[in-house]
């Protein structure tokens, strides 16, 4: 049998005889190392809400403005804080995406942590204080799905639920079929919620409800038109925060 000098240990052989505290060092290591990734794997915010302003060409910088000041406001509102505060991580994380055409898709607010007043004044301004990013085109409302599902992927936390929610006053007519994207961001186990706003095309909703929307709870509110985007868009909100039914 040879014995000789190795690594950190004598080596008897080919194997090395490691120090007591070595081996331990190792272990604690490995330890800390599966604990932390369970922790990241445990959600932390209740949900994951991508917010999808509609920028094409049927938008007028009026009803640009009427949805920045309706998202903005909604997130000012007690009832959609205590609607935050009441889920079991009394969280939610936000980001917000303009969009048009199947080449303009933009993050215009990156994921924000939503869990106190502070926070969602602070997301509410900076929303209201946003200006038109994207280039005006047509309606690709299958590509914001997409975009979307890359945005919940790169999320920095974990949530419980996670949710894409689109706005728009029309159908898709840019880029795949809408369904398809769809069913994709259903695979991933994402919820596609809509908001049809009816000032052009009067059965939207019907459109939205037959192609658009998807996944578990999945649901349409309606706006009659851009005035009515406020009351509409704090609804929607409220049921995807609470994951159920409101009047």
């Amino acid at each position: 049998m040879t014995v000789g000098r190795g690594g950190p240990g004598r080596c008897f052989g080919r194997w090395p005889v490691w120090p007591f505290r070595t081996i331990v060092l190792v272990l604690v290591v490995i330890a800390l190392a599966r604990s932390v990734s369970a922790q990241r794997a445990e959600p932390t915010v209740d949900l994951n809400l991508v917010l999808a302003i509609d920028c094409s060409y049927s938008v007028d910088s009026t009803e640009f403005g009427l949805q920045l000041q309706g998202l903005a406001n909604a997130f000012r509102t007690p009832e959609v804080l205590e609607a935050i505060g009441a889920g079991p991580h009394g969280a939610i994380s936000v980001a917000v995406v303009q969009w048009s055409s199947q080449e303009s898709q933009i993050v215009a607010v990156p994921w924000r942590l939503v869990n106190d007043a502070a926070s969602a004044s602070a997301l509410a301004n900076e929303i209201s204080g946003l200006s038109r990013l994207t280039a005006e085109g047509a309606t690709s409302i299958s590509t914001l799905i997409t975009f979307s599902i890359d945005l919940i992927a790169a999320s920095p936390v974990k949530a419980r639920r996670n949710v894409i929610d689109v706005s728009a006053d029309g159908a898709n007519n840019n880029g795949i079929r809408v369904d398809l994207a769809r069913d994709f961001a259903i695979a991933q186990g994402i919820v596609v919620n809509g908001l049809t706003i009816l000032n052009e095309v009067r059965h939207l909703h019907y459109y939205f409800r037959n192609h658009v929307v998807g996944g578990t709870g999945a649901f349409v509110e309606i706006a009659d038109d851009y005035a009515d985007f406020e009351r509409a868009i704090r609804k929607k909100l409220l049921r995807e925060i609470r994951a159920n039914y409101v009047s």
